[in-house]
């Protein structure tokens, strides 16, 4: 696996002849796959396999979905390369969202004890957030991101262009996370986002939510301390999350789940940690303008407690969040005392069903 002090960041409309160049120059790359889900791959996988011509590319599609990424899904990865004679020396481009990047960055972590690997977010989700900090991982048992490692790409693409082809919904997944990243950043930055347009993002407004994540893995890479900021929403995000996905039928993305996350972490902040109630409403207003609260409906209030107790952050028998004193100023490992848990689960499902306003 070749050596390199730091992921390389390619930008706009040249990032892709930028990554073929960089590819090219490590000559020792013995092949290159480019993974994909069924979905992208439809729009991008032979635009992108155009350009890299050059290198004879080899295609590995997946089925698309969240629930793809899974243990079965890397085997039949590492089948495909296998079967395709991948050595040491071969480099996987992972072509996708954050389903795609994360899994695609796991099984290269894995495969003959890592690979390198490229990342191409092709989502507003992937590109602010998965696919940048080197977290692979796979979902386990039901529960989200339980089996993973730490292992960053040789480089990342982040080009606009890819927005064309995703939903109004998946682009307001992203924008959940750029509203966290606006959060723990700054009072100047929640307020671009507050204004911004979801659905017609800047190239700026992108990079500037990428910048807050880059600035804190780099001074946290392996998430033992500040790093731990960038959970804020997500103890009840990623448990609304698991939920939705082992008792309903209903599609929830993890954008979605993250933004309700928030509203409930904001009104635990405000319980816990003191941030002005302002801050909370502004936030649980935004929220309601974009994101449609029936989806939590129909959750179980103890059983979406019981997801958050088997959270990857908690170290003992106390459920811990990424909490908020003020906007730019997180607390992380934060506890709550489990009556305060409960109300606030009863305070999310009123809004569900419209019994409660701010």
């Amino acid at each position: 696996m070749n050596k390199r002090e730091q992921t390389h960041l390619m930008i706009g409309a040249g990032a892709m002849k930028e990554l073929l160049q960089f590819i090219s120059a490590h000559n020792n790359y013995s092949d290159v796959f480019v993974l994909s889900d069924i979905r992208t791959a439809h729009y991008w996988m032979k635009p992108v396999t155009e350009i890299f011509a050059s290198l004879r590319p080899k295609e590995i599609i997946i089925e698309n979905g969240e629930s793809l990424k899974t243990i079965d899904t890397c085997n039949i990865i590492w089948s495909k390369l296998m079967e395709n004679n991948a050595t040491r020396n071969s480099l996987l481009i992972n072509l996708g969202g954050g389903v795609v990047t994360d899994l695609g960055g796991f099984v290269a972590a894995a495969y003959k004890r890592g690979i390198d690997f490229v990342n191409i977010p092709t989502t507003l989700l992937g590109m602010v957030d998965a696919a940048w900090g080197g977290k692979t991982g796979i979902n386990f048992d039901g529960v989200k991101n339980q089996i993973g490692t730490f292992a960053d790409p040789v480089a990342t693409v982040v080009d606009v262009n890819f927005l064309t082809t995703i939903s109004d919904k998946e682009k307001l997944s992203g924008y959940a996370e750029m509203i966290k990243h606006a959060l723990i950043d700054s009072d100047e930055h929640w307020q671009m986002i507050c204004t911004a347009d979801p659905l017609q993002l800047t190239i700026e407004q992108v990079l500037a939510s990428l910048h807050v994540k880059q600035r804190i893995v780099a001074a946290d890479p392996r998430e033992t301390g500040v790093r731990m900021a960038l959970n804020f929403g997500h103890t009840f995000g990623h448990a609304i999350e698991g939920y939705m996905a082992a008792h309903t039928s209903g599609n929830i993305l993890h954008g979605e789940a993250i933004a309700w996350g928030m509203v409930a972490e904001a009104y635990l902040s405000v319980q816990c940690e003191g941030l002005p109630q302002r801050v909370a409403n502004d936030l649980t207003e935004l929220v309601l303008m974009h994101y449609d609260q029936s989806v939590l409906s129909n959750i179980d209030g103890k059983a979406l407690i019981e997801f958050m107790q088997h959270d990857k952050k908690n170290h003992d028998s106390s459920i811990r969040f990424s909490l908020l004193q003020k906007v730019g100023k997180p607390v992380t490992g934060a506890t709550c005392a489990p009556e305060l848990i409960h109300e606030t689960v009863d305070m999310l499902l009123d809004l569900a069903a419209n019994k409660q306003t701010i």
